[in-house]
């Protein structure tokens, strides 16, 4: 038997020393890949949801109470283009989207921020309670300017 390893060993460095190349496919020598240990979800009952519900778009995010992201969708991303970005329609197949997304998480009660005065503000709000998702409250961070831009001086024709 050791002699056997011996001629399997003294063959393999015969082959190699008489300038044979490697094969790409041949992974003899290489390491294992290790395998990625999936980490545990963590579950994340009450969360945060903000709208961005611009003219041209509308961004949802789906984060725990204290920030950190666990998923989001645009309408560009669910594949609406175009003037169809901004639309009701297009803000409730976003929030299905972002419910799918954190169901692992078990995100059930949330909080809602909405920004912007686009079309997708009321009814990503009733899609949400139609994707058995619970709004605690609602709350408008729409910036306000407290003087706003200087006004464009006065038209003469």
């Amino acid at each position: 038997m050791a002699d056997e390893e011996k001629i399997k060993k003294e063959s393999d460095t015969e082959a190699e020393g008489a300038g044979s190349k490697k094969k790409k496919g041949d992974k003899k020598g290489a390491p294992k890949p290790r395998s990625k240990k999936k980490k545990g979800l963590r579950e994340v009952p009450v969360g945060r949801i903000y709208i961005q519900a611009t003219y041209n778009n509308t961004i949802i995010t789906a984060t725990d109470s204290v920030g950190n992201v666990l998923a989001w969708s645009s309408a560009g991303s669910s594949g609406f283009r175009g003037p169809k970005k901004a639309t009701p329609y297009a803000a409730s197949i976003i929030i299905k989207n972002v419910a799918e997304k954190t169901q692992p998480y078990g995100l059930r009660d949330v909080l809602v921020f909405i920004k912007g005065v686009g079309a997708g503000r009321d009814s990503a709000i009733r899609a949400l309670q139609a994707n058995n998702i619970n709004v605690l409250s609602i709350k408008d961070i729409t910036p306000i300017p407290h003087n706003g831009c200087r006004p464009p001086k006065v038209r003469r024709v």
